[in-house]
């Protein structure tokens, strides 16, 4: 891959069945950030409180901020049209997507791929660590979406750097 990754998160009401997605957040090929809040539809009603403790978004303000389903799938069609996006829990977030473009009623017009796709066996030795440099140079204080594509994409550029320079 000779270009940037854009790199998605989202973050969850829970994990399995009956979970539905709360914010998603990516960070484009330049860094640049782009976040939202996700109102749950009427019958997206599980939500699981150790999720909760984690994305620390509480339910209600999805429901007061969040924007429809409808409208987040359009605005994500319109910003990633044709391209492929790269998550780090890809079975997961695969099904959150299509619960969200499934409720607006359309399709993306974008691919969501694995990130370990274009993570190299040099890039995967180093990862863990980078991962780990990275997160507390950026001193990132709230677990969001956006902040962890961001993460997610410095620790591909870095580790891809490093394992150029091992070669």
């Amino acid at each position: 891959m000779s270009t940037v990754p854009i790199v998605m998160d989202i973050e969850a009401s829970g994990f399995g069945k009956g979970s539905y997605p709360i914010e998603l957040g990516y960070s484009q090929r330049h860094g640049e950030g782009w976040c939202t809040l996700i109102r749950p539809e009427q019958d997206w009603v599980h939500w699981d409180s150790q999720a909760a403790q984690v994305h620390n978004i509480p339910r209600e303000l999805l429901l007061e901020r969040g924007k429809t389903a409808t409208l987040v799938a359009t605005q994500l069609n319109q910003q990633l049209e044709g391209c492929t996006v790269y998550s780090d829990g890809w079975g997961q977030d695969y099904v959150w997507l299509a619960r969200l473009f499934d409720a607006a009623g359309c399709s993306p017009h974008f691919r969501l791929a694995d990130l370990r796709e274009i993570i190299s066996p040099q890039q995967a030795v180093l990862w863990h660590a980078t991962r780990l440099q990275v997160e507390h140079e950026l001193a990132i204080t709230r677990h969001r979406a956006s902040n962890d594509a961001r993460v997610l994409q410095l620790t591909w550029l870095r580790t891809l750097d490093a394992s150029r320079v091992l070669h």
